[in-house]
């Protein structure tokens, strides 16, 4: 497994980047991610959907989250998502949020 330093932290990432212990995670860390996805500030509105994913990846055995579970726990529609998170705000929301990527993304 390999190694990367984010926000002055290493944490553990896959070949694709993403983070493969979701507990060497910082808000730090995400923000930092964040920039680097093209997010330059990440709003309440940005951080609503990401403490969502955090919260409910435990119940999903350390998965991401659906699109369509977090449009339906977050009451963030779809279109919402993609202005937030542009070009595929599932798998842009859990590379942010420290989480693997989500099952059936590209």
């Amino acid at each position: 497994m390999a190694t990367r330093t984010i926000a002055g932290k290493t944490v553990q990432v896959n070949d694709e980047g993403f983070m493969t212990n979701p507990s060497e995670w910082t808000k730090e860390i995400g923000v930092e991610i964040a920039t680097e996805e093209g997010i330059a500030t990440l709003t309440d509105a940005h951080w609503k959907v990401i403490d969502y994913c955090r919260s409910t990846a435990p119940s999903l055995n350390g998965k991401s989250p659906t699109l369509r579970q977090i449009t339906t726990g977050t009451n963030i529609s779809t279109k919402e998502l993609f202005a937030l998170f542009p070009k595929g705000p599932a798998k842009k929301v859990a590379h942010i949020a420290g989480l693997g990527k989500p099952e059936g993304c590209v």
